[in-house]
Order: C-alpha cells, then sequence, then structure tokens
C-alpha cells in the first residue's frame, strides 16, 4: 500500500488473540473466520537459530519468567506448551515461521515484526534478520511486510535484500520529529508503524508528503479505530479484529449512500 489509498487493510494482532493463544495456529485459523486482510505477527530465533514465533522478551506465560525463548532448541520449545496460559485451550507447541509462512501467506498478507533483544549481539541480530528474510524468500509482491523497532536491523535487511518492504515500528514517545529524522536518514523504508495514541492529522499529513505506508497499533477501542479509519491509515492492526472490521464497513456502507 502507498500513501495513494484511502482503503485500510484490518490485520488480526497476533491472531484472533483474545480467543485463543496468541501466535498460535488456533489463533491465526480463528481470524480467518473473519474477513480479515492480514495477520501481524513477532520472530525471534530459538538458541539453534530456528524463527519461531514469539512475543515477549520472557517466558512468564510459561512459567519461566527469567528465560528467553533463545535459551531453548526449538525441538525443546516444540515440546512446550505455548497455549497454557490461555484458559481452556488445548495445548501447543511453538510455530516456526517457515511453518507460519507456509500456512498462511497465500490467504493474507503478512506483517513480520523482528524482534531484536538488547542483551543479543548485533551478530546475533544479523542472523536473526537474514533468517527471516531468506524464509520470506526474493519474491515481494508487497503482501509480506518486514517491521523492527530496531532500525539499525532495518538498514541491514535492506542492504541484503533492498526490494523487500521493511517498516519502522515507533515507540509511543516518538512523534512527528522524530519520523522526520528517519525518514530524512532512511529514505528506503515502506512506510512506519505508529502506536494509535500517536496517530493524528499532523503525523498522516507528514507520511501522505513522503508516500510512506501508515500502519498503526493496536486499535481496540471504537475510538481508536473510527480515528485510523478517518486519518485513512493502510493497516490497522487490532486485537478486535472483527469490531475493526465492522466499524470499517459501517463506514462504507454510509459513503456508498442508500440504494438506488
Amino acid at each position: 500500500m502507498t500513501g495513494q489509498t484511502h482503503t485500510t487493510l484490518v490485520y488480526a494482532h497476533r491472531g484472533a488473540n483474545r480467543e485463543a493463544a496468541e501466535n498460535t495456529r488456533t489463533a491465526f485459523d480463528n481470524a480467518l473466520r473473519y474477513a480479515i486482510d492480514g495477520f501481524e505477527t513477532d520472530v525471534q530465533l530459538s538458541r539453534d537459530e530456528v524463527p519461531v514465533l514469539w512475543h515477549d522478551r520472557y517466558l512468564n506465560k510459561l512459567g519461566l519468567p527469567d528465560r528467553h525463548i533463545d535459551d531453548f532448541d526449538y525441538e525443546q520449545l516444540r515440546q512446550m506448551d505455548f497455549a497454557q496460559h490461555f484458559p481452556g485451550a488445548q495445548p501447543e507447541g511453538i510455530m516456526s515461521l517457515q511453518d507460519f509462512l507456509a500456512a498462511y501467506r497465500t490467504r493474507c498478507r503478512l506483517l513480520i515484526e523482528i524482534k531484536n533483544r538488547v542483551w543479543e549481539t548485533p551478530a546475533r541480530r544479523q542472523l536473526k534478520v537474514r533468517r527471516t528474510l531468506e524464509l520470506i524468500g526474493a519474491a515481494q509482491d508487497g503482501r509480506v511486510l518486514v517491521s523492527s523497532f530496531h532500525l539499525a536491523s532495518l538498514a541491514y535487511a535492506h542492504g541484503i535484500a533492498p526490494g523487500c518492504p521493511l517498516v519502522y515500528n515507533l515507540e509511543p514517545e516518538q512523534g512527528v520529529a522524530d519520523v522526520k529524522q528517519v525518514l530524512a536518514s532512511h529514505p528506503f523504508l515502506h512506510g512506519v508503524c505508529l502506536h494509535i495514541s500517536t496517530l493524528d492529522e499532523a503525523m498522516a499529513t507528514l507520511l501522505r508528503a513522503w508516500n510512506k505506508s501508515i500502519a498503526v497499533y493496536t486499535c481496540n477501542s471504537e475510538q481508536e479505530i473510527r480515528r485510523a479509519l478517518d486519518l485513512g491509515v493502510d493497516i490497522l492492526i487490532s486485537d478486535l479484529p472483527q469490531k475493526a472490521l465492522q466499524i470499517s464497513g459501517e463506514g462504507s456502507a454510509a459513503a456508498a449512500g442508500p440504494p438506488g
């Protein structure tokens, strides 16, 4: 998507995470029951360098508050129950990025966030970027976007895969001045992903002037969803994608007017 369109795509945040444990196959399958446009998910590396889907810094939800994903090999992670924190959920092992892409890339759009951590070495961060891009592949049709809060990782990704559309994730405290600086120094960026609290007319106008895609996280309230829609963002990420779709549909029906 570019700044030329006012069509807003609705992405399920880590799947239907209010109905199943986030970033699990059940959460993604449940989300596809709605007319969503895409998924947002998170990639980290296992100790033996397999890209897997997990958001948090620690494994608190598995009863391991002092351990990271990269403390375990992939086969060990597969044997753990990554749905145990969700009431009534059936056990599910961790999902690999390879399995996720095989299951969903032809069924909807994807926004894949690379989670690079402060305790990781630069070499480890770069390895995570390479592994992710290798799995996505060279063919780019705009349906798979890669994002990160770590700007250096995006610059590295652009150097090795210049055709891959890259999105910079902004922290809630970053504003228009920060975006101007980032776009000036990193013009290759496909777009930015803003916290919904920082989205306003000035920010939208700036990004449109640069012809950059606008994504926003995480729009759950009616007020947040309507603000994103009114400002014509390209991607609306929500924990409640069905709610966002309903509100978006109401706007489309109103714009169409009564039947002739």
